[in-house]
Parts: C-alpha cells; sequence; structure tokens
C-alpha cells in the first residue's frame, strides 16, 4: 500500500513539471573557444536553424523546460540529426521523473514527443534513439519501436555492446600467440563494463539497441567515417571498396563505458551513454550535412558534449535543474579542451 502511494505521488509531480511553464532558467550567453554556449528557457529559444554567432563559432543551446513544449518553438525540418536516449519505463532512480509509470501511459507520452521529434527533423535527417530495458522486462525497447512505425521508416538497427567477451580460441592463429595480446596469456577476456544481474533466470546485461529511423529510408550515410581497417590486408586491393583499408563497421558498436570512482560524482544519472556513442552517430550521418543536431533528453549532456567535440551546432532539452547544470558544466569543460593553447 505505501508503495502505490509513493508511487501515485511522483506521478503527480512529473504532471505537474510537465505542465507548468518552463521558464525556470535565467538566460546566459558566453563565448567558449570557438563555440558559443547558451542556456535558456524554451520561452527565448531561436526559431529555425541555428544561425552562426559573431566570428563562425558553432552555437551550443541548452534549454531548461520540457522537451514537447521546446520543440514547438523550432521550425518544422530544422534539425538534420537527433541522438537521444529517453527514460526506459525501466524504474531508474531520476531525480524529477517517474520512471515506472504504466507502460501505456509511457507509450502514449513516447507517442507524443516522437511527434514532436518527427515534425522538427529535416527530409534526409537521421533520428538516432538508443533505448535499452531490464531482464525482467525486455518488451520495453520493441513496444518503443512499435511507437515510430506509422511515424518514420526504420532505416538501420546498430546494437551498442558496452561489454563483451572473447575467449582464445576464437582468435586467429596469430593472434594467439601475439605476447601483446592479453588473451595470449589466458583463455579468455572481458572488455568494457556490464550490468550484473543476479537472478538465475537472466544473462547480464551487456547490449543496448541504438534505432535509426529516417523519415523514407533512402538518407546516404557515411560509413566509412566510422569504418575499421581491414583485419586481412589482402582485402585492400581485391576490393575497390576497400582502396584506403577501411570497411564499413556495421551495425555492432563496441562502446564501453569508461570506469569511474565514485558513481554520484562522476556520472549523477541513472541512465546515460558514453560520449563516443553520438559522436560515431553524428559521424554516420556525415558531419558536412549536419546544420542543427538535437537531443530532447539532455541527461547530463553527452549528445551536447559530442558536438562541441565535433563543432557541431546543437539543442536539447532538459527538465532537472541538477542534470542540466552537469551538462552546462561538460560542455564548457570540453569547449575549453578545444581552445588554442596560447
Amino acid at each position: 500500500m505505501v508503495h502505490r502511494k509513493t508511487a501515485t505521488r511522483k506521478r503527480k509531480r512529473r504532471r505537474v513539471i510537465r505542465s507548468r511553464p518552463p521558464h525556470l532558467l535565467t538566460c546566459s550567453s558566453r563565448s567558449i573557444g570557438t563555440a558559443h554556449l547558451f542556456t535558456c528557457s524554451p520561452a527565448h529559444l531561436f526559431r529555425g536553424k541555428a544561425a552562426a554567432p559573431p566570428g563562425g563559432r558553432a552555437e551550443i543551446r541548452l534549454v531548461l523546460g520540457d522537451c514537447i513544449h521546446g520543440l514547438s518553438c523550432l521550425d518544422a525540418k530544422s534539425v538534420d540529426a537527433v541522438v537521444t536516449s529517453p527514460p526506459y519505463n525501466a524504474g531508474k532512480d531520476y531525480n524529477t521523473y517517474d520512471d515506472s509509470v504504466p507502460r501505456d501511459e509511457y507509450l502514449a507520452w513516447t507517442r507524443e514527443w516522437g511527434q514532436a521529434v518527427v515534425r522538427v527533423l529535416s527530409n534526409r535527417g537521421s533520428f538516432f534513439l538508443n533505448i535499452g530495458g531490464k531482464p525482467s522486462d525486455p518488451w520495453v525497447a520493441f513496444d518503443v519501436l512499435s511507437v515510430f512505425r506509422d511515424l518514420l521508416v526504420l532505416q538501420n538497427v546498430i546494437h551498442w555492446v558496452k561489454s563483451i567477451a572473447i575467449e582464445r580460441q576464437d582468435l586467429p592463429v596469430r593472434r594467439r600467440t601475439d605476447p601483446s595480446n592479453p588473451l595470449a596469456a589466458g583463455e579468455s577476456v572481458t572488455f568494457g563494463h556490464y550490468q550484473p544481474i543476479n537472478a538465475e533466470r537472466y544473462l547480464n546485461a551487456c547490449h543496448e539497441y541504438v534505432f535509426h529511423f529516417t523519415r523514407r529510408g533512402n538518407v546516404p550515410l557515411d560509413r566509412l567515417a566510422v569504418g575499421v581497417p581491414y583485419q586481412d590486408k589482402s582485402n585492400v586491393n581485391r576490393w575497390t571498396i576497400g582502396a584506403k583499408d577501411v570497411r564499413c563497421r556495421g551495425n555492432t558498436w563496441f562502446i564501453p563505458y569508461e570506469t569511474i570512482q565514485n558513481r554520484d560524482k562522476d556520472r549523477p544519472h541513472p541512465a546515460t551513454f558514453p560520449v563516443k556513442l553520438p559522436e560515431m552517430c553524428l559521424k554516420l550521418h556525415g558531419l558536412s550535412r549536419i546544420h542543427l543536431a538535437m537531443d530532447p533528453f539532455l541527461g547530463l549532456g553527452s549528445t551536447a558534449v559530442a558536438c562541441a567535440n565535433l563543432g557541431v551546432a546543437f539543442v536539447g532539452f532538459e527538465i532537472d535543474k541538477k542534470y542540466m547544470t552537469e551538462s552546462c558544466r561538460r560542455v564548457a569543460e570540453a569547449l575549453k579542451k578545444k581552445m588554442p593553447r596560447s
């Protein structure tokens, strides 16, 4: 009974947040190196594609407020790349969002923000949607996928591998005996970090999905921008496409989390992705074709940091002030690292 009351109270709190006019942040603007960091509420959000500030700087706009309201402030078809990871409805402990609402309510909300994203996605734009779940509820990713079935075309399915175990016997013979190979001295090795599952019914959670949506399923991609070298160098000359010793990486991306010492301090968010994930998504779409990138669920700002690193104009939305503060810090830090040394 206590649990039901608590859940009801959380749901009411969430609804208040979504309906309240999100004028929570005093606008601020500052230039950092080759970019311009602008934080505001949706009431002050620009319309249309991001105009370059004075000096040719890329513009990073972080908006404190609900994304559905914020997206309504953007012009239709003004965003070329969306990379995001919404709440999974998996009971994660967010500050201001209840992640355990009834599934039908969650999917109705997903459709609402999904339609808002579709409205602003350009004709040749890409929408990369990272979604996971929990072993006891593996349907959530597919339920979310079904919401978008009549909104967009599923062009690619990418498997984000967080951890992988490789056995020595599965390597080519020459690599088994290579002294520089960590597998040469043992039978197997595990790379990356995984979510341990104690229940005997389930396997450890080592991967999540990244669904790549477009309007018509015909958007060309810069596959070699995230390509990998040929293992067998004889293929370089054998195939015309391999002339530069690089091939398409495929749809399995091994991207581990960075090792951290203190979760509350180093990653104060229950569900975030490494910066490398949005960087690869943006490169795959093609950086030269991105006038504006967007993340409706900013979280700790990984997509914003990726855009800062790549020099891409960006707008992102976040309802939680604590997460927004951390996003601003991380983006500012990324921009400072790109400043030329005097």
